[in-house]
């Protein structure tokens, strides 16, 4: 099967030097395109659905589309929820498939985002699925489009806490604060390279980037170098989509096709997403010789399209994790209830 964990993925990043796209999906164009331009281009990916998106899309609704279309692909996809703050989105994350949750626990105290982290890993390794957390924090709002700036230094992860956190916590992942925020950066970014390779050499586990718009190529390049395997990208895909939804309309004002639109959107999308691979170094990666075949089975389904490709013969297998999962999910819902996440 295609579908993987995070973990899987980004200790292949990591050993390789390349990071992993982390492309948000808010509806069937934006997977079909993102998915559609990982495979042409051999690179592994993580689809991701954020806490903030819920009032766009119905998780319950698309996440059965988003499995059986990553299952079918011939490239290792990662399922994963993008900041998930609350209890309530973790566990229909869980309840729905996820194979990788991030829990934001970043607006908290230490000590307490350290407690609830910390069970969310409990629970989610126990089952088989990996953990993203958040220490310090990053600028703008996740899924915001206005002029972003990076939040002061005190708020920069620093490497004495990220240590104790990364120990108290046994996250498989940190996302780390360096210089960065969501949403349409406002100036040019200046990135403490500094801090995050002293993160990276602390640590020794994947670290993640988030808020990359408007990040140079080279600043990428040195994020990488310096142990950033994940790298978080949506806005500048819902730019490229508006922005050739805009030039359909401006070439063509009585353009009244909405179907048309969404395929201007994909086109952007795909555009967009290819760049980014490209500068993440993962184009390519899924070859033969990769040890990303010893948890991926897409090599033997290579039809050109996800949206007719042969299952796989993995599905009793599937399903009976899943099963496990929801009776897992069940017994452990009243115990994180009375300790009030």
């Amino acid at each position: 099967m295609a579908l993987v964990s995070l973990k899987d993925v980004l200790a292949d990043a990591r050993a390789g030097r390349y990071a992993v796209g982390s492309f948000n999906v808010v509806d069937l164009v934006s997977l079909e395109a993102i998915l559609e331009t990982a495979e042409s281009l051999l690179s592994p990916v993580i689809l991701s659905i954020a806490e903030v998106h819920f009032k766009y899309v119905n998780l319950e609704n698309i996440t059965p589309t988003i499995r059986e279309v990553a299952r079918r692909a011939n490239i290792p996809a990662v399922l994963h929820l993008d900041h998930g703050e609350s209890f309530e989105a973790v566990m229909r994350a869980l309840r729905a498939g996820f194979t990788s949750i991030m829990y934001d626990g970043s607006r908290l105290t230490f000590e307490e985002n350290v407690r609830r982290t910390s069970e969310v890993v409990k629970m989610c390794h126990a089952v088989g699925v990996t953990v993203e957390g958040e220490l310090g924090h990053i600028g703008g709002a996740e899924g915001g489009s206005g002029g972003a700036v990076a939040p002061p230094e005190e708020f920069y992860t620093k490497a004495c806490e990220a240590v104790e956190f990364v120990e108290r916590t046994g996250v498989d992942a940190l996302a780390v604060a360096i210089g960065t925020a969501h949403g349409l950066y406002k100036g040019e970014p200046k990135l403490d390279f500094e801090r995050l390779a002293a993160l990276n050499c602390a640590l020794g586990i994947p670290l993640v980037l988030h808020g990359g718009t408007g990040l140079s190529v080279e600043d990428f390049s040195r994020c990488i170098d310096n142990g950033v395997a994940k790298i978080n990208f949506y806005t500048g895909m819902s730019v490229a989509a508006t922005e050739h939804i805009k030039e359909k309309l401006k070439k063509s004002p009585e353009f009244y096709d909405y179907p048309g639109l969404l395929l201007e959107a994909k086109e952007g999308i795909k555009e967009t997403v290819a760049e980014q691979i490209g500068i993440f170094r993962s184009k390519g990666r899924c070859t033969p010789e990769s040890a990303l075949c010893r948890v991926c089975s897409g090599c033997g389904r290579r039809s050109g399209d996800i949206r007719t490709a042969t299952a796989g013969s993995s599905l009793t297998t599937d399903m009976e994790k899943e099963t496990l999962v929801q009776q897992i999910v069940d017994a452990t819902i009243d115990v994180l209830k009375r300790m009030k996440m």
